[in-house]
């Protein structure tokens, strides 16, 4: 999976903020399941099975992936009830307990950003979610997400290209 997916694509250069993405969604994703609260030691205990099941390697992009999921499950953590109503505002006519868990915290992962994360540009953090549902969730997801988030970017006070 990460292996695959971030050194073995010709032509394509790794990125340490997708790999971040990706497992902060499969953080919370696996903390929703098993109703735990994360932490710096579930998540040191997750990235240490991610690491060994998929043979991340332990480098540059490894070492900066890691971090930068430690700082996107941290900010939904702590914003966890401002981003989950940019969220449920946006998605109307969805119950929220219909969403899947997965599409929901592709979803926290990109709002975190837009919300707190002046350097990235609100429509990296759209594309980025709608390429991990495109991965991680059903075929229709990608355009649910879109939808949301673009709702989400338009009650922002930034430029949503980062301008």
């Amino acid at each position: 999976m990460f292996d695959d997916d971030f050194t073995e694509k010709p032509g394509v250069k790794p990125h340490a903020k997708r790999l971040g993405r990706e497992l902060a969604m499969q953080y919370l994703f696996r903390c929703d399941m098993r109703h735990e609260v994360p932490d710096a030691a579930t998540f040191d205990s997750f990235f240490e099975q991610v690491r060994e099941e998929h043979g991340l390697h332990e480098n540059r992009l490894a070492r900066k992936g890691r971090e930068y999921a430690e700082k996107l499950y941290v900010t939904v953590a702590i914003h966890r009830d401002a981003i989950d109503e940019a969220i449920r505002s946006r998605s109307e006519h969805w119950d929220w307990e219909r969403l899947s868990l997965v599409d929901r915290n592709i979803m926290r992962i990109a709002v975190a950003e837009m919300l707190f994360f002046e350097d990235v540009p609100p429509v990296v953090s759209i594309d980025e979610a709608v390429e991990i549902a495109l991965d991680y969730s059903g075929e229709t997801a990608g355009n649910f997400i879109n939808g949301v988030l673009n709702g989400v970017k338009d009650t922002l006070k930034r430029s949503p290209r980062g301008e």
